[in-house]
């Protein structure tokens, strides 16, 4: 969160990232206990599975900081809205981010493949891979922007209630004093 304040000027980029993470690590961690009770692959919960964690974490949050650096750099740019200016930066910075997710999970996936029949430590790292990639590709789009755009409303909504206080306190203030 102190990172992302201090590169986006602003604390709801970090509360929106780190929100994505948790929801990054939460369902790749799901989706790790539901195939390890199936049966589909086999995972324990080790070192190389905690390496593969982080490695989501920084995949993700590298995502996540190219479709904000986008927001960032369109914001003065452009005159709509807010949420309309979120909605062309990640149409802007789709094609990029299909590409290199793809491009990654086809690498973990072979890696997947190659080592299933052996069972060992590369299969369940390799499979949350595969999990926190698609996970941390959507979570970019889908979880962190609208909770950027719902970070503005309440910002703005608190504002507006702030501005509203002070407007009711300076109108109590001038009906209070009698004037001379």
């Amino acid at each position: 969160v102190v990172y992302m304040t201090f590169r986006f000027r602003e604390y709801r980029y970090g509360f929106a990232a780190v929100v994505a993470l948790f929801h990054d690590v939460l369902i790749t961690l799901g989706a790790l206990a539901v195939a390890s009770a199936t049966g589909l692959v086999h995972i324990e919960i080790n070192l190389e599975i905690i390496a593969a964690f982080l490695t989501i974490i920084g995949y993700s949050l590298n995502d996540t900081i190219v479709v904000f650096d986008r927001i960032r750099e369109n914001l003065p740019r452009r005159k709509e809205g807010f949420a309309e200016v979120i909605n062309i930066s990640i149409n802007q910075s789709l094609s990029r981010t299909i590409l290199t997710s793809v491009t990654t999970f086809f690498v973990v996936g072979v890696l997947f493949f190659a080592n299933r029949q052996y069972h060992n430590s590369l299969e369940g790292f390799s499979f949350a891979m595969l999990i926190g990639i698609i996970v941390g590709t959507y979570s970019s789009m889908f979880v962190a922007s609208p909770l950027l755009v719902f970070f503005d409303r309440w910002a703005r909504k608190r504002q507006l209630e702030s501005i509203s206080d002070s407007a009711k306190r300076i109108d109590e203030k001038k009906t209070a004093t009698p004037t001379a």
